[in-house]
């Protein structure tokens, strides 16, 4: 076994000394190892040649299971670790690259966005909350849009019961956090932007923080509870708020930010609906384009607010039937008494 071991690190000198590759070496070592396997399965008991390379090839082979698992065992780790590095995010620079005047020239013949408006898209960071069915329209045409930083949290995975109506994701990423479907789907319609998953629940400790970061929040979530708390900190933070909620043929949408005026969103509702009064979608239905539109226009809004551009939803909730394709406004108003932004 000494001679096979000699022979090994002559041939590894050799390829050092030529300058080969590492996996060159390798291979010419794994063919040293195949020949003396082959010797000690061929060639009889008490060979010479046998004894010479050690004599028993269920040590050979012992040897063989071991580097085996050795190299798996560092293979996969570096996939792994390939894996968990983070990517390479293309930051957002003062000036525009040809490629984005190119990409956003619609925007920048538009009277109301231009080039400054543009400008301040790429500038913004907007934080979405929920990359699913409002969340997935919203997040698409905010990269699509050129919004320079988007962050989304979500700490749920895609599931084959999303894709009827949360277009980001797709059948492939099934199993996916959708926080990196997201952000697999934007990158690939937009590699000129950044983008920050999150995948974690938002909890009220840690939001004012991540808030703090952005200029705008947005919030596509479908619960009472988180609809509340990211209120109560967007309100703590002077941060304006997009917030939506669709069920079944209906939807709603409405920008607070009681720093310039607007109610907050406990304005309107000061109280989450008894139990049974507001089924979620998984329990009264919802149909799949319908998040596709209030999507869109949580997007729209976000994008009138950045660039100043109209009239935002500030102070007006507006509500779509898409059952009977029928639009109305109501007018808000602040709360005195709120407990989050009254007196």
């Amino acid at each position: 076994m000494v001679l096979v071991f000699i022979m090994a690190a002559a041939l590894w000198g050799v390829g050092w000394l030529m300058k080969l590759p590492a996996r060159a070496r390798l291979m010419m070592l794994g063919l040293l190892y195949v020949g003396v396997l082959i010797v000690q399965v061929a060639f009889p008991g008490g060979h010479a040649l046998r004894v010479a390379t050690g004599g028993s090839k269920e040590a050979w082979l012992g040897l063989g299971v071991i580097l085996a698992l050795v190299l798996g065992y560092r293979a996969l780790l570096g996939k792994l670790r390939a894996r968990a590095r983070p990517l390479e995010k293309p930051k957002p620079q003062g000036a525009f690259r040809p490629a984005e005047l190119e990409r956003y020239a619609r925007h920048i013949v538009l009277r109301e966005v231009g080039g400054p408006g543009q400008k301040r898209l790429k500038d913004a960071k907007v934080l979405v909350i929920g990359a699913g069915g409002l969340g997935s329209p919203a997040l698409m045409y905010l990269a699509a849009a050129g919004v320079g930083t988007i962050g989304v949290v979500d700490d749920d995975v895609v599931d084959a019961s999303n894709l009827q109506r949360q277009v980001i994701h797709t059948d492939a990423r099934i199993g996916m956090p959708k926080v990196f479907s997201a952000e697999e789907a934007m990158r690939a319609l937009n590699p000129f932007i950044t983008i920050e998953p999150y995948q974690r629940r938002l909890e009220e400790k840690d939001a004012a923080a991540l808030f703090a970061d952005y200029d705008l929040i947005l919030d596509g979530t479908d619960n009472f509870a988180t609809r509340y708390m990211v209120n109560r900190v967007a309100v703590a933070t002077g941060k304006p708020l997009v917030a939506a909620a669709i069920t079944q043929w209906e939807g709603q949408i409405s920008l607070y930010h009681p720093a310039t005026g607007a109610p907050c969103y406990q304005c309107i509702f000061p109280k989450a609906p008894a139990v049974g009064l507001a089924p979620s979608c998984a329990e009264a239905g919802v149909v799949g384009a319908l998040p596709g539109v209030v999507g869109a226009m949580m997007a729209v809004e976000a994008i009138k607010e950045i660039t100043g551009a109209g009239e935002t939803l500030r102070g007006r909730m507006l509500l779509y039937d898409a059952l009977y394709a029928e639009n109305r406004q109501v007018t808000l108003k602040r709360r005195d008494d709120c407990p989050v932004c009254g007196g």
